[in-house]
């Protein structure tokens, strides 16, 4: 059998070392490559460590196995020495890690075997002396071989292993001794022979194994293990002969295959039934990895059968096949896909895509339609193994199908099945909308999920609802696909599993949250559970809100703020009184974790909206902690408040400062001249209307103009009281300082209307100083006669004045000027301009309003002005 040829194998590949001798010059030189094992040394009856050739059998090496601490183990694979009798220095390299702990655990044991041989009793020195062989099988040497067997200790073990396994007629013969005595009923031999059977059990040989769970031995060893003189005597081979039924739903025709699942099933009644209370971890272990391999031998050879496979699928498809056979078969089908876990990684996964090449979810798609619910519960098993092992098989079979099989999914999550069904339901549903895989079927499986039985999951929320609450209950309604049907005795746990998923969605799905959530109302109706009797259903509930939040999502929290959502919520938690439960530790962990966050729009519709309700419980500290920053939020907000109303002032000036600029820079000087010009001639034509002029000593004493609040002009900057202390660059960096201020001059209509009161009587003043200037100064001769001049001619030169001026103060004059007054006033450029900039730059006061205008351009004489040219 093949179990038979592989288990020497690993066994010496498991003890294959290399041998290693320190040489004079401190070089390990390698003496060959052998097995190890642990024996007794010829003619002596100490233990030691052999190292045979794996080529040419010859003893590479032979270690009596000493007492003293002289050896090391390095690496977990190197155990190294110095031999006390030849001075060597010697090490064993192994290839296998478990090798090397195997006999680094033999050469501990004999080392306490040997120090502690003194304390030994004299029955122990005896066996020892007798383990050169086993007695006869026979019922006088019964009491002697199971004293050899029971009372040896571990080095003995060994030994004992070797002789009964050298001993090709031991467990024949002692099957023939059971057999005499159960003929005679000698229950003394049988109590006698159930100890020996067990002993030898519990020597945990793999080799023995194979030999006693043989097809030959195993039913008269399990008639050994009857009779145990401490229970009474229960008919193991009867029951395994006549009441286990071994079906076969496909025939199998391979002989080995029926002997492996045989063996398996006789071994772990062995090791469940029989002997459960004698049998030691490690032997467990070893029955166990005895059981595992048959599963993968069984499986191995079944999936390589592919007349079996094809009969298996065509059978279940077959609409001739019984509810019965097709019961069995889906069973058969199931444990076959569990055992394909004995397999290894790459082998089990080729398996179950050659079974989804079958039809397997087909099968199951029909199973899940299916009455009887323990059918159901194992169609339900088979698509969590395919969803361990790889979840986008089943993937591709949704996406393929167009969600036929997730509809079946949902249904059953809503069907009470009892137990635990709902819970496998969940998490197949969740394994399958796992945003976190990045599968291409991944967006159309949740496409499938919120379009098509997303509203199931919630009309069974609002159909849960006592007949009193909203207009959404009832015991009949409308589900969101057009169905009506009666879901008012949704079980408590189904609703539990619902609010689970819906977190679930919270979490892995936020872009669905808004279309799907704030639309259809979802939070509201999951509130309704806070109406009922179950507290964990409230809990739900408020543990679904607190998914929500953690989003920190704005308009889920104006969705909230606006609904009132919180209300059900502080009812719940009010109504629960001062009890501590976990309702209030849920409700009291929402609270903190708003204001931990300090997620404002929440923390002041909490304070705002129930605190008359919440004050009753604000001898809790999260409730006043919650208050004491609802109060801090508030005290943040006023000063918040007033400093963004400076910056906002602050920022319109300079808005309107820089769009000043570039309006000055984009504006051609003609363009200005022509506006401020136009501005001026309207603002001064009251001035000059009754032809009078002012006093020029009042304009020395008073200024030109008499500004109310000049001390409010932030950008007012008094100029030098001497012009002639000012040079020609200085002079020119005052022209454009005058442009500037000209500029900011030229606002638009509502603000010029708001600056009227102070700016139409200066405009007025500066005309009237003009005159005077004029008249006084630059043409005393004609004092009289400008005195004298009527309305008209002096709107005439008025006009002129306006039409001739540059509205940045430029040295430039107009082309008009200059074309008929350049020979006529040479002379008086450089006087009559000089002696106007004198006496404008001697009045600080009225700088600005001198600003909206350049009175005189600098290239004109005061006869050309006054003469209208």
């Amino acid at each position: 059998m093949g179990t038979q040829d592989k288990s020497p194998n690993a066994n010496n590949s498991m003890q294959r070392v290399k041998v290693y001798r320190l040489n004079e010059n401190g070089r390990w030189d390698d003496q060959g490559t052998g097995h190890v094992t642990v024996d007794y040394l010829e003619r002596s009856e100490d233990l030691g460590l052999f190292v045979i050739d794996e080529e040419d059998n010859e003893t590479l090496l032979l270690h009596r196995i000493s007492s003293q601490d002289i050896y090391r183990k390095q690496e977990d694979t190197i155990i190294s020495w110095r031999d006390p009798e030849f001075s060597t220095e010697l090490a064993l390299s192994f290839q296998e890690m478990t090798g090397c702990s195997y006999i680094w655990d033999h050469i501990c044991s004999v080392q306490r075997n040997i120090q502690f041989s003194s304390l030994s009793n004299e029955t122990y020195h005896n066996v020892n002396n007798e383990l050169r062989e086993l007695p006869p099988v026979e019922l006088s040497t019964l009491p002697l071989i199971l004293k050899t067997v029971v009372e040896s200790g571990i080095a003995d073990q060994l030994r004992v292993n070797e002789l009964i396994l050298h001993d090709q007629d031991f467990f024949g013969k002692l099957v023939d001794l059971f057999r005499i005595c159960d003929d005679l009923e000698n229950i003394d031999g049988l109590h006698m022979i159930f100890k020996l059977v067990r002993g030898i059990i519990l020597l945990n040989s793999l080799q023995i194994f194979e030999k006693i769970f043989g097809d030959e031995l195993i039913m008269d060893i399990i008639g050994c293990l009857e009779f145990d003189p401490e229970v009474p005597r229960v008919h193991h081979r009867s029951f395994l002969n006549e009441h286990v039924v071994f079906k076969e739903v496909i025939p199998i025709k391979d002989p080995l295959v029926l002997s492996k699942i045989h063996q398996t099933y006789r071994i772990g009644y062995l090791k469940d039934v029989i002997l459960p209370r004698a049998l030691d971890e490690a032997t467990v272990a070893s029955l166990n990895s005895i059981i595992h391999s048959n599963n993968a031998t069984v499986v191995s050879l079944l999936k390589d059968d592919s007349t079996f496979i094809q009969e298996l699928f065509a059978t279940l498809k077959s609409s001739t096949t019984s509810a019965e056979s097709k019961k069995t078969l889906v069973h058969f089908l199931h444990e076959f896909c569990t055992l394909s876990k004995s397999l290894q990684m790459v082998q089990q996964l080729r398996l179950f895509r050659d079974l989804v090449s079958e039809g397997i979810f087909d099968i199951i798609a029909d199973v899940l339609q299916n009455e009887d619910k323990k059918l159901v519960l194992t169609g339900t098993e088979i698509l969590i193994l395919f969803l361990n092992q790889d979840a986008s098989i089943l993937r591709s079979y949704v996406t393929r199908q167009e969600g036929v099989l997730f509809g079946l999914l949902v249904k059953n999550m809503l069907t009470d099945f009892g137990d635990d069904m709902h819970c496998q339901f969940l998490e197949i549903l969740r394994s399958l909308l796992d945003s976190y895989t990045s599968v291409p079927q991944r967006d159309t499986i949740v496409e499938i999920f919120y379009e098509k039985h997303f509203g199931q999951l919630i009309d069974a929320i609002t159909s849960s609802c006592t007949p009193n609450d909203a207009a959404h209950t009832g015991s009949k309604h409308v589900s969101s696909d057009g169905r009506t049907g009666d879901q008012s005795g949704v079980k408590p746990e189904i609703l539990l599993n619902i609010c689970d998923l819906l977190c679930f969605c919270v979490l892995h799905h936020p872009y669905r949250i808004k279309c799907n959530f704030l639309l259809n109302k979802v939070i509201d109706k999951v509130l309704y559970l806070t109406r009922r009797p179950e507290k964990y259903l409230v809990i739900a509930a408020v543990r679904f809100v607190r998914t929500l939040i953690s989003r920190s999502d704005e308009h889920l929290m104006d969705h909230i703020v606006k609904n009132n959502l919180f209300k059900p919520i502080v009812d719940a938690f009010v109504g629960n009184g001062d009890r501590y439960n976990l309702l209030n530790s849920a409700v009291l962990e929402l609270f903190e974790y708003i204001r931990k966050e300090n997620l404002k729009i929440l923390l002041r519709y909490v304070v705002d909206s129930f605190w008359d309700q919440l004050v009753k419980l604000e001898n809790l500290s999260t409730i006043q902690a919650l208050k004491v920053k609802y109060e801090q939020s508030l005290e943040s907000a006023g000063m918040r408040s007033n400093a963004s109303l400076l910056d906002q002032r602050k920022r319109t000036d300079e808005r309107a400062l820089e769009k000043e600029e570039e309006d000055y820079f984009n504006d051609s000087d003609e363009e200005n001249s022509a506006s401020v010009a136009s501005s001026n001639g309207v603002q001064s034509q009251p001035v000059l209307a009754n032809g009078s002029a002012p006093n020029y000593p009042s304009l020395r004493s008073s200024g030109l103009v008499d500004y109310e609040d000049d001390e409010d002009d932030e950008d007012y900057k008094p100029p030098p009281k001497k012009l002639s202390d000012i040079s020609e660059e200085d002079e020119g960096l005052a022209e454009f300082r005058l442009k500037r201020k000209l500029v900011s001059k030229e606002e638009p209509e509502p603000k010029r209307l708001l600056q009227s009161p102070r700016g139409t009587k200066p405009r007025e003043s500066v005309f009237a100083a003009l005159c005077s200037t004029l008249s006084q100064a630059v043409l005393p001769s004609k004092k009289s006669t400008g005195a004298g001049i009527d309305g008209p001619q002096l709107d005439a030169n008025r006009n002129t004045i306006e039409r001739n001026c540059d509205v940045k103060g430029s040295i430039r004059s107009s082309d008009d000027n200059r074309n008929t007054d350049t020979e006529t006033h040479a002379k008086d450029e450089a006087a009559s301009p000089r002696s106007f900039s004198d006496s404008l730059h001697d009045y600080p006061d009225n700088r600005q309003r001198v600003d909206d205008c350049s009175l005189l351009p600098p290239k004109s004489s005061p006869e050309m002005v006054v003469n209208g040219s």
